[in-house]
């Protein structure tokens, strides 16, 4: 076994959700409803995946963009939870959003306006990523809107850097996905819908440059290669469904721990992470769902 140190985990979220749950008892369109309850929460996929690694233990840092009184009351929610996080103040307010449930019925979801970090927060995320010691591992979650703006030069430059430095994973999409997609990364988890977006690679070449990756299909058998080997395919366990928001990010998670910590292979990986995947699926929550068998 090798004695090098154990990575830390980095979750860089670059778009940072504050987040309502009402909960009614009945609901529908074009009437005043009271809510029987209501939660908040914080979301973004990279804080999904950090919440999932706290659950196993895993020593991780959830880094975000966070602005205004919206992005105020993510951080409180972040500290009285016992994350790691380092936020990068922008002058824009943290994108809200209300999640609408019902017994029986599917949840609803209302997000509101993307809002890009300055390029003074995307400048300090730059600098701290830079700073950071080399051996670590960088996971880049969800959509960075403004990605093709200059503002973000400094954070695609400190990420090409790091690509030398430490392990870089990416479960993205849209324009970040696009240039991720064609940089040498440790691994790459997106779902086959993300794959049908990118364009088609030269003839001879893999659409993903990756050196590892993982393909959802929401319930269906899920793709995963791991350096030269053939392509190979692992069935999820069967579920009744209640919320499938989330289970990427703990699937992801599941895989962080398994192959940057446990030093397993990436079929080893997935194996470990479907079960809870599938049991997040089964639950309303996000990360919140009792231990599969």
């Amino acid at each position: 076994m090798s004695s090098d140190p154990l990575p830390h985990v980095y979750t860089l979220t670059g778009n940072l959700l504050a987040e309502r749950t009402l909960e009614f008892r009945h609901w529908s369109p074009g009437a005043t409803q009271r809510a029987e309850r209501e939660t908040f929460q914080v979301g973004g996929k990279g804080i999904n995946v950090s919440k999932m690694l706290n659950r196993l233990g895993t020593p991780n840092t959830a880094l975000c963009f966070s602005g205004g009184a919206s992005g105020s009351e993510c951080e409180t929610w972040l500290r009285q939870r016992g994350f790691s996080y380092r936020i990068f103040s922008t002058s824009t307010a943290t994108r809200t959003g209300t999640v609408v449930r019902v017994p029986g019925q599917p949840d609803t979801t209302f997000l509101g306006v993307d809002t890009p970090p300055d390029a003074v927060a995307v400048r300090a995320c730059a600098e701290f990523l830079d700073a950071l010691p080399g051996g670590n591992v960088l996971a880049i979650c969800g959509s960075i809107p403004g990605w093709d703006e200059t503002r973000h030069e400094p954070l695609r430059d400190a990420l090409a850097r790091w690509l030398s430095r430490g392990c870089l994973v990416a479960d993205t999409y849209g324009p970040p996905l696009r240039w991720l997609a064609q940089q040498p990364l440790d691994l790459i988890k997106i779902n086959a819908g993300e794959l049908q977006t990118l364009d088609p690679a030269p003839a001879g070449r893999e659409p993903l440059a990756a050196l590892r990756y993982v393909i959802t299909d929401g319930p269906r058998a899920v793709r995963l290669r791991e350096g030269i080997m053939d392509e190979r395919l692992v069935v999820p366990p069967t579920i009744r469904e209640v919320s499938a928001t989330g289970s990427g990010d703990v699937l992801l998670a599941c895989v962080l721990e398994s192959l940057f910590r446990r030093r397993k292979s990436l079929a080893e990986a997935v194996a470990f992470a479907l079960p809870y995947a599938a049991a997040n699926a089964a639950d309303p929550g996000i990360a919140e769902f009792a231990d599969p068998a």
